[in-house]
């Protein structure tokens, strides 16, 4: 069993930026990810990261102003999320799962979530 807790969501304006934090406890699988759902839309991928070697995905929407790290001592995995835009706003979510890919059903255990709000 995992636990994911999710912090460091809040409201910003574009061009701002935000450092989310996802605390696991347990015994990981191979993937974190983190994940969003805007209002009205279907949950998306936003990052990959596989904790067993470091290699790291991105959303087409985000490379270069977000960037996913891990801290494997800790047991946390963060998401930097740099010149925000208001289509950036949504709930954040940790996922954690055996396959590094951007399907939502390859992930095992989700956080609660942590709202990001953007506003131009």
């Amino acid at each position: 069993q995992v636990r994911l807790q999710e912090s460091g969501g809040g409201s910003v304006q574009a061009g701002g930026s935000l450092r989310l934090s996802c605390a696991a406890s347990g015994y990981w699988q191979k993937c974190m990810a983190w994940f969003r759902q805007a209002p009205g839309k279907e949950r998306e991928m936003v990052a990959i990261i596989s904790t067993s070697g470091g290699s790291t995905w991105y959303a087409d929407s985000v490379p270069g102003r977000f960037a996913i790290s891990q801290d494997n001592a800790k047991r946390m995995v963060y998401l930097q999320m740099n010149s925000l835009k208001p289509e950036d706003t949504g709930i954040y979510y940790c996922a954690n799962g055996p396959r590094c890919t951007a399907t939502m059903n390859a992930y095992t255990y989700w956080g609660q979530g942590t709202q990001v709000t953007v506003s131009s």
